[in-house]
C-alpha cells in the first residue's frame, strides 16, 4: 500500500466512523434497539460509548501522527460492535412487519465487517 493509498483509506474510514459516531447522538434509538440484551447497563450509554470512540477513532485516522494508533483501535471497534450488527439482523429477519429487502440488507451486510477490519489493518501496518 502506497501513501497515496493509505491516506485515501485512512480518510474514507474516518468519514465513515465520523458520519455513523454523528448519528449516535443525532438518532440514537435504532442504534439503542441493536445493542444485544445480554450486556449489563443501559443501551444508551453502549449508543452514546460507542458514538464517542467513532468520533475519536475517526479523528486519529486523519492525523499521520496518531494514524497507527487510530487504525488499530478502528480494527477492535469493528470487531467489538459485530455482536450489535448481528443481533440487528436477527431482530430483522424475525421481524414479520419488515418487508424481505430489509431483511437481505441486514444479513448482507455483516460480512462487510470483514473488509473494514482488513483496511484498518492495511492502514495501521503503513502507518
Amino acid at each position: 500500500m502506497g501513501k497515496v493509498d493509505e491516506d485515501r483509506t485512512a480518510r474514507r474510514l474516518a468519514l465513515l466512523l465520523g458520519g455513523v459516531g454523528v448519528l449516535h447522538f443525532v438518532a440514537p434509538a435504532p442504534f439503542d434497539t441493536v445493542i444485544p440484551k445480554q450486556l449489563p447497563g443501559s443501551p444508551r450509554a453502549y449508543t452514546l460509548g460507542s458514538g464517542v470512540a467513532e468520533l475519536v477513532i475517526a479523528g486519529a485516522l486523519l492525523r499521520p501522527s496518531t494514524r497507527k494508533v487510530g487504525a488499530r483501535l478502528a480494527e477492535l471497534l469493528f470487531v467489538a460492535v459485530y455482536p450489535a450488527n448481528i443481533q440487528m439482523a436477527v431482530d430483522w429477519v424475525r421481524d414479520e412487519q419488515l418487508p424481505k429487502p430489509l431483511k437481505a440488507v441486514a444479513l448482507a451486510r455483516l460480512p462487510l465487517q470483514i473488509p473494514m477490519v482488513l483496511a484498518a489493518r492495511r492502514v495501521r501496518r503503513a502507518a
